[in-house]
Parts: structure tokens; sequence; C-alpha cells
């Protein structure tokens, strides 16, 4: 039998299989509105076979953006637009996502297949005063003031999220946008209690998830996505990793989704099949949360492999569910376990 369609509960909440679509930016909203675009590009994926299906890193204010063509929830209207959408992912079986996000210094770029250049329509903020790189604007330092706006505005896009049909909220922590660059001391060069120590990093971070937590209803799952490394001497790493997880649970988060690197440009990131794999396996293992594995997992076979050795609870997929949206079904044939197919569809499955 497999594993990786076996049902798992978080919460009330049941996914049909360990199969969840990653969040994935489509640079193609307008004034934060998703358009007929995640319509089609997140319901086709419900459609095929998914568990859970997961809306690109949200941005919880305008200048929290990381391009002005970024998906939204810092206004009531945006609950509307994405209503129509996690109606239909939940008509098709699978569980609807946020990722609730603030890009911090990395805001205000362009789309990546127009180069993805910084193209300061707005100040970013962040941390410290630090670009990302050349060419990006020097960040505005936030102060207490600008913090207590954060931490607000991600209180009040699960809010929305919720008002808008979503059964999973994940708070970005992660690919270093704001709450990940208060993480890393390699963007962090604060000396108050904000910086410094890993408790003082870790503070902002964790008073989102606090915070989130407080109006995310308790019968709903909270995950956190991380970069488990930043691949850099001297960074955040895989320890102070579980030590944040082992955190993050106690203030009621359900799942730690492993991602990695995005703080500096200059890390050298070993892109081979399955490598942050091993980061999720050390999270569950050290921290005793449920994790999520994800990067370059393309093959059924090594899925399934990854839920049945117990490296992680389920597995995220990105780039090959943009090649193949019915994935999901496709692997379940190759492994042997039923699915159910759209009605639609049904005529094609033998």
């Amino acid at each position: 039998m497999s594993r990786l369609f076996e049902a798992i509960k978080i919460r009330d909440v049941e996914f049909r299989n360990r199969v969840l679509v990653s969040p994935m930016c489509m640079y193609s909203s307008v004034e934060g509105m998703p358009t007929d675009w995640h319509l089609v590009h997140l319901g086709a994926r419900a459609a095929g076979g998914a568990g859970g299906v997961m809306v690109e890193a949200t941005a919880v204010s305008p200048e929290g953006r990381i391009s002005p063509f970024d998906s939204g929830i810092w206004g009531d209207r945006h609950v509307e637009g994405f209503g129509r959408i996690t109606r239909f992912i939940k008509e098709q079986g699978a569980v609807p996502g946020v990722q609730l996000a603030h890009a911090g210094r990395k805001a205000s770029t362009d789309a990546p297949w127009r180069g993805g250049k910084p193209l300061h329509e707005w100040a970013p903020v962040g941390p410290s005063a630090v670009p990302f790189r050349e060419g990006y604007a020097v960040p505005v330092e936030l102060d207490g003031k600008g913090m207590e706006k954060v931490v607000g505005d991600f209180v009040a896009g699960a809010k929305r999220a919720l008002a808008a049909g979503f059964e999973v909220v994940e708070i970005h922590m992660a690919h270093g946008y704001l709450l990940h660059e208060f993480l890393s001391p390699l963007a962090n060069k604060r000396g108050d209690e904000y910086g410094g120590t890993l408790e003082n990093r870790m503070r902002l971070p964790l008073r989102v998830a606090e915070e989130v937590r407080r109006v995310w209803p308790g019968r709903l799952p909270l995950f956190v996505r991380i970069s488990a490394t930043d691949w850099v001497e001297g960074g955040w790493d895989l320890q102070q990793s579980i030590e944040l997880a082992m955190r993050l649970k106690k203030l009621g988060v359900d799942l730690i989704d492993c991602s990695s690197g995005g703080v500096v440009a200059h890390a050298k990131i070993p892109n081979t099949p399955g490598y942050q794999v091993g980061f999720a396996e050390a999270v569950r293992k050290e921290a005793g949360i449920a994790t999520g594995a994800v990067g370059l997992i393309t093959e059924a076979k090594q899925a399934e492999e990854i839920i049945a050795k117990g490296q992680a609870d389920v597995v995220l997929l990105a780039r090959e569910m943009l090649r193949e949206p019915n994935w999901a079904l496709r692997a379940a044939g190759e492994l042997g376990a039923e699915i159910r197919w759209p009605k639609q569809y049904e005529r094609a499955k033998k």
C-alpha cells in the first residue's frame, strides 16, 4: 500500500494524500488581486489529485510584495477574489492553503521574465540598513512601531485568509524575506533586543507566529516555511532551525516546511534531487514536529520513499507541478494507489 497516498489529518483538516502543491509566485496579480490565471493554475492542480494546494507568497502589506505583481491579502477586497479559488479547490477534494509573506529588503523587484531587477517603486524595510546585494535599495531599518505594524499585518492577513475560505495558513520565514532576515545574522546586524543572540533574532518571527496562532482557529493547521540553512558560513543553519522549530511547536505551529537559502546572493546551493530532504528529516526527529520536504522532488518512487522512510510527513512539489498538473493522478497509478479522478476525466483513467 502506498504511504504517499495515505490520508493525513492535521488538527481537524484531513488531506486526502501527502502530495501538496508548493507555493509558487506567478507574478500575475493586479494590485494584489488574484486573476483568472490563479483560478485556472491552482484549480488545475487540485483537479490533478494533489492533497493540498498552497497559494503563492501572498503579501500582508503593499510594501511587503516582492514585486508589484504579487498576490496580496492586505485589503478586504482580496477576500472575495480568493473566495472563488478556495471554493473550487475544495470542490475538487483538495485543501486550500495560503502562504502569508513579507518580502523585507528583497521587495520592489520586477517579474523574473523581465530580469527581476530592483524597481525602486517603494522603499523596502528590513531588520538592518543592509541591502540584499548591489543595485538593491538600502532598506529602512524597522523600529518598534514598524515591527508592530508587521505583526498586525500578519494577523490581519490571517483573519482575511479565514474569511476567504483557506484551511491552512503558512507563515513565510524563508528565502531571504523579512522574517528570515531577522533570523539570519547575515542580514540582521541589530544591536538591540532583536539582534545578536539567537533568542533575540527569533523574537519577531516567534511573535508573528504566536499572534497568528491566536487568531487562526484551533481546528485549522498552521505551517511555517523556513530556510533550514543559508548555505554560508556564519549564517542561519540547521541547529538554529531545530531550535526555532521546537519553539514554534510550543506556540501551536503544526508543520515545518523545510526549504533553504535565499538570504544572500552568493550562496552556493547544491541543486541535486531531494537536496533538502535531510533538513526535513532532522527537524522532524530532533524537534518532534511534522515536516514537509521540498526541492527537486520529481518522481513518484522518490516521493513515496521520503514518506515511507519517515523523512517527512508530506512532500511539496513546485516546478514538477508546473510541468505536470496531474502529477498526483499519474503517481497514484505508478504506485498502485486508488485516487479519485474528477468525474469529467474518468473516461481517461484506463
